[in-house]
């Protein structure tokens, strides 16, 4: 801007008082900065569209796993009726009730349909044939309509004003005596009292700890920047990756006890099971606490002042996780560009992790893969940062 130019408009602002001279100093201010006034402009635009599309109550997609001793017409017809609701998938279809342990605790399944042995003779000789319905209650809300819907089903195949559907429940259907009956019991796993501390409480875990590590410390750094403190280390002797890890450490122990307290709460106040490893626990919430650091040190290499690293952790980190992890929506109701997202969000690792381990009791077996991808996401930020660092010492 040339500087005549730049005077000559000041002093027609002052011209017009002292509070029109201010105006100019402020617009003058933000023109100066204007990645805060990005974050600024973008925030209120990336919420509203997280917010619009991630709280939502719809379910579908409901993965079913069919557990069919003795199969025929009938069980195949009333499992065209599921597959055919526009609500489950089903994901796998087993002869013995012993097979859903894995199903369950692998996650493969969200709710089983259990015939019990010659149920379509029984409900061709007029019944009742008995049917379990076996619904995951890690989220409480959702277990509840995976289960109205499945019950829903089940009363539309011996409805007599229900559309009979495909060809094969048609067959099946007409050949039902009058008064036959299915008696559907329901059984949650899990969380059998569909407590929604069991719920969020393993969540809160990731909520909590990415405050602590992400925006604690791009804070901290950004302020060592501005104070000029930073400058100083990076002329110093000491390497990037030595810079790195000695902001990081205290972070992570601070953490770690964090970690410590959060679970301690859980099982002494909320009364939250751990039916698995505490050890696993504590592991997996160390590399969760160190992958939130990473992306703390990287977001605070990038920006100027504390006020947008703040903005950006913010964006970053504390929306993702809360949205986006399953920690309080599930993630299967939401659109796919967001579940694909949800991939590259540490907390959906770190909360499937915590319920897992605390809620269905599962190993390393059973969470090797969302683990694996918190120790990837790790390296890559952390590479990430000291690149960063790099660069800025260059």
């Amino acid at each position: 801007m040339n500087p005549v130019s730049s005077k000559r408009r000041a002093n027609r602002w002052n011209g017009g008082g002292p509070l029109f001279g201010l105006l100019w100093k402020e617009l003058r201010h933000i023109r100066r900065d204007p990645r805060t006034l990005a974050v600024v402009l973008a925030l209120p635009v990336v919420q509203v569209v997280l917010f619009g599309y991630a709280i939502r109550t719809d379910v579908d997609h409901v993965r079913l796993a069919i557990v069919d001793p003795s199969p025929d017409e009938t069980t195949q017809a009333l499992r065209a009726r599921f597959e055919g609701a526009g609500v489950f998938d089903i994901t796998a279809v087993v002869p013995r009730t012993e097979d859903l342990d894995r199903l369950f605790q692998s996650d493969v399944v969200q709710e089983a349909v259990v015939f019990e042995h010659d149920f379509g003779a029984k409900v061709r000789s007029g019944g009742p044939a008995q049917l379990l319905i076996v619904t995951d209650g890690v989220e409480p809300n959702t277990a509840s309509l995976f289960q109205a819907y499945a019950q829903a089903v089940v009363g539309s195949y011996v409805g007599p004003d229900t559309p009979a559907g495909p060809d094969s429940s048609r067959a099946a259907a007409a050949r039902l005596k009058p008064g036959a009956a299915i008696n559907a019991r329901v059984v949650t796993r899990f969380n059998p009292t569909r407590e929604s501390k069991n719920l969020f409480v393993p969540g809160l875990m990731a909520f909590v700890l990415t405050i602590i590590s992400s925006l604690m410390t791009a804070i901290s750094l950004t302020r060592e920047k501005e104070t000029g403190t930073l400058e100083a280390l990076l002329v110093s002797p000491l390497r990037p990756w030595s810079i790195i890890i000695g902001k990081v450490f205290p972070y992570l122990v601070i953490g770690f006890i964090a970690a410590c307290g959060v679970i301690a709460e859980g099982r002494l106040i909320f009364q939250v099971p751990l039916r698995g490893s505490l050890t696993l626990l504590l592991a997996d919430a160390l590399l969760f606490i160190l992958t939130s650091l990473a992306l703390g040190i990287l977001i605070s290499a990038r920006t100027s002042s504390q006020r947008v690293a703040m903005m950006a952790a913010l964006l970053a980190t504390m929306l993702p996780n809360i949205l986006l992890s399953g920690f309080i929506f599930p993630v299967e109701s939401m659109p796919v560009l967001l579940r694909v997202i949800s991939y590259a969000v540490p907390g959906r690792w770190f909360v499937e992790i915590a319920r897992g381990i605390m809620l269905k009791g599962v190993g390393l077996t059973y969470i090797w893969p969302q683990t694996l991808a918190l120790v990837a996401m790790s390296v890559v930020l952390l590479a990430a940062s000291m690149r960063s660092f790099n660069a800025r010492l260059e």
